[in-house]
């Protein structure tokens, strides 16, 4: 349907379409969510669309937000949070769960609901469970709302290492070598878990990466040299997810890859490399999101391996049943070879950030971006499709 100009009733003047920026959320990448919220809003085109900030809090409180991009940044190494935000300490937004009203609503202790208009999209820049997981999907498809980026299945195929791992390898994409401990297994036989990290090591060398299976912004995860600190690993993990994933290191370059929807199907930006992070280990949350270390765009690779590795990327968004952006992050092995390590279906969104930095070098601006995600949005309907 054409998104410039929704219809109306009779005698009703055109609007412009109302976009739902939905930011924050319950898990552990509450802050990162909302600094992508903010640069977001910053860009948005408000000539064309009608914004309407929504924050979840770390408690899961649906609220109103202040419209203020410019405070939903780092500071002193600090992320923000949405309760800062909030307008209420008290009031929330509701959704109806009702596909023929997409109506919000405004409720507070002691007052009259109050209609705060119809919404046509949202735009969710969630990160993390209860967010990029399916669960807010699900939400989206019960209410009949349109949304950027990847439905039920294909969010939560991205959110879980263990699944992600299991459909590309099903698909014939190349993963590393790792082991997957469930809650289940620590409580049945702790020795006997622990026994798989330890042969894995045995089988492919340290060092190893402990993570968190369905956490995201390289929160949880620990870069372990030796035995003496695994425990500590598998500790620093579960905080963040009961389920843990055990990676072998792969020796290469770090190669990450932005795919997008166009009108004719998915297609691969220029690739980006990641370099060795000076004063870090690895690639962790600070090397990302508070020093800032740059990428390389567009990767230093031959015009053979750009091809591989766009054509690599496209297989995987569609191996996972995605729509609309994914970040495919790979390593390139000193035998030449691309290994698919992740996927991300709402991959950090800031200027800075990689994904929008490979599409401003493939000559898509970071405004023009959005739009592109939301107009996408807008040509689908929910439901199965």
């Amino acid at each position: 349907m054409s998104t410039e100009n929704l219809p109306q009733s009779p005698g009703q003047p055109s609007r412009k379409p109302r976009v739902a920026v939905v930011f924050g959320g319950r898990s552990s990448e509450h802050g990162i969510s909302m600094v992508t919220a903010g640069a977001v809003l910053r860009a948005i085109d408000r000539t064309k669309y009608d914004v309407l900030p929504i924050g979840i809090t770390q408690g899961g409180r649906w609220v109103l937000t202040a419209d203020e991009p410019e405070r939903m940044a780092i500071t002193e190494r600090r992320t923000p949070n949405v309760e800062q935000m909030a307008e209420s300490s008290e009031g929330g937004v509701v959704l109806p769960v009702d596909p023929a009203n997409r109506e919000v609503v405004y409720t507070e202790p002691g007052s009259v609901p109050k209609a705060l208009g119809e919404i046509d999209v949202v735009f969710p820049v969630l990160h993390g469970p209860y967010g990029e997981d399916g669960t807010l999907q699900g939400l989206l498809e019960l209410s009949g709302v349109p949304y950027v980026g990847s439905g039920v299945l294909a969010s939560a195929v991205g959110q879980d290492k263990e699944y992600m791992k299991r459909v590309f390898t099903s698909f014939g994409l190349k993963v590393g070598p790792y082991v997957v401990i469930r809650p289940r297994e620590w409580e049945q036989d702790e020795s006997a878990a622990r026994k798989k990290i330890i042969d894995l090591a045995g089988d492919h060398g340290w060092p190893l990466f402990v993570k968190p299976a369905r956490a995201g912004s390289s929160i949880g995860i620990t870069k372990v040299e030796d035995l003496s600190g695994l425990d500590d690993a598998i500790a620093e993990a579960k905080r963040h997810d009961p389920k843990i994933l055990v990676e072998a290191a792969l020796r290469g370059r770090e190669i990450e890859c932005g795919v997008l929807e166009f009108e004719d199907g998915p297609r691969a930006s220029v690739p980006a490399e990641i370099p060795p992070p000076d004063a870090h280990a690895y690639y962790d949350f600070e090397a990302k999101y508070i020093d800032s270390t740059p990428g390389i765009v567009p990767a230093p690779l031959t015009p053979e391996e750009t091809a591989e590795v766009q054509r690599l990327a496209v297989d995987a968004f569609e191996a996972a049943s995605c729509e609309g952006l994914v970040r495919a992050d790979f390593f390139l092995t000193e035998d030449g070879e691309f290994v698919i390590n992740e996927i991300n279906t709402m991959p950090g969104f800031t200027p800075i950030s990689m994904y929008p930095q490979m599409w401003q070098a493939s000559g898509i601006s970071y405004p023009d971006l959005i739009d592109r995600l939301i107009q996408a949005a807008l040509r689908r309907s929910t439901g199965l499709r």
